[in-house]
């Protein structure tokens, strides 16, 4: 479909993607088909305002693409989720964001509804809608990136929760004499298996700073501390997932987020989810995305389309 074959009774969609290192914008047709896309650098350190500012001007450079008088929707995932009762900002580990009302300020600037939703339920949401997912009944969708993150899908649909919490493994304390988290707790699955994680906790054996990247590359060509943390780093992914496989029993969990692509996840790793989860056998699939990292902007469009379909 081109953009100027739109036809005012359709609704078109707009999904922003607000990560810790990007923001990625796309302008979906009303038939899936996308439009445009974006990306911006996001730097945190820029503070609140600034992300604010970045955001509306992507959403208004989005829809300045469809014709004039087009109706569209628009979906946001963040690194965290608003409030159920003040709608603030929480659990973001872009912190900035924190007991920030970005639904209040974003509808605002552009004088229009948005709808906000965790960047894990975004991710799970797409990969089940066209990616990994399609297909099972209940999906365990898991961001590992900067941070560490879940999102629930049952049949296709996102399970929030009244908290609007469902999913969020990322902030279980695991470890309760462990390493603090931003969050308040200690030893929580963020702490343990995020790529800020492991990259502190190497620095705290070891007094250096080493991103996780190059710790990864160093383990597999035999670096002793860097293999030590890499192990611990798979023990910790197979004791996080395996007890969470345990509990919920999904019909199949998607791993997402920088660190998915770290292969020996899909051996080793699987290996010690196998050792910590309550089954003589592990019969659920621990699968790749298949979205890259654009999943989660999809699943913004997706998820603002789905809300409006049960309004």
């Amino acid at each position: 479909m081109k953009i100027d074959s739109i036809q005012h009774s359709e609704t078109a969609a707009i999904g922003i993607d607000l990560g810790g290192t990007k923001t990625e914008a796309i302008l979906l047709a009303p038939d899936g088909t996308l439009l445009w896309r974006k990306r911006r650098f996001t730097n945190r350190s820029d503070g609140y305002d600034a992300i604010l500012s970045v955001v509306a001007k992507m959403i208004h450079e989005a829809a300045a693409q469809l014709p004039p008088g087009s109706t569209y929707t628009v979906g946001i995932g963040i690194p965290g989720s608003l409030d159920a009762t003040t709608t603030l900002v929480r659990n973001a580990n872009s912190t900035c964001l924190i007991g920030k009302p970005l639904k209040t300020d974003i509808e605002r600037l552009l004088d229009r509804p948005v709808q906000i939703r965790n960047d894990a339920d975004c991710f799970t949401l797409a990969e089940c809608h066209s990616g990994a997912g399609r297909g099972y009944g209940v999906v365990f969708g898991v961001i590992m990136g900067t941070g560490c993150g879940g999102g629930i899908c049952i049949n296709g649909e996102v399970r929030e929760g009244p908290h609007r919490i469902a999913g969020e493994w990322g902030h279980q304390s695991m470890t309760p004499g462990g390493a603090e988290c931003y969050c308040g707790n200690r030893g929580c699955v963020e702490t343990l298996i995020s790529g800020s994680g492991v990259e502190n906790a190497f620095f705290r054996e070891y007094g250096q700073r080493m991103s996780m990247d190059k710790i990864v590359t160093q383990a597999r060509a035999g670096e002793e501390r860097c293999r030590r943390t890499f192990d611990r780093f798979l023990d910790d992914f197979g004791r996080c997932l395996g007890g969470l496989i345990s509990i919920l029993d999904p019909d199949a969990v998607v791993l997402g987020g920088g660190l998915s692509n770290i292969d020996e996840l899909y051996s080793e790793g699987i290996e010690m989810v196998k050792k910590y989860a309550f089954h003589d056998t592990l019969h659920t699939p621990i699968l790749k995305n298949r979205l890259g990292d654009s999943a989660g902007v999809f699943g913004a469009a997706w998820i603002r389309q789905a809300v409006e379909g049960h309004q």
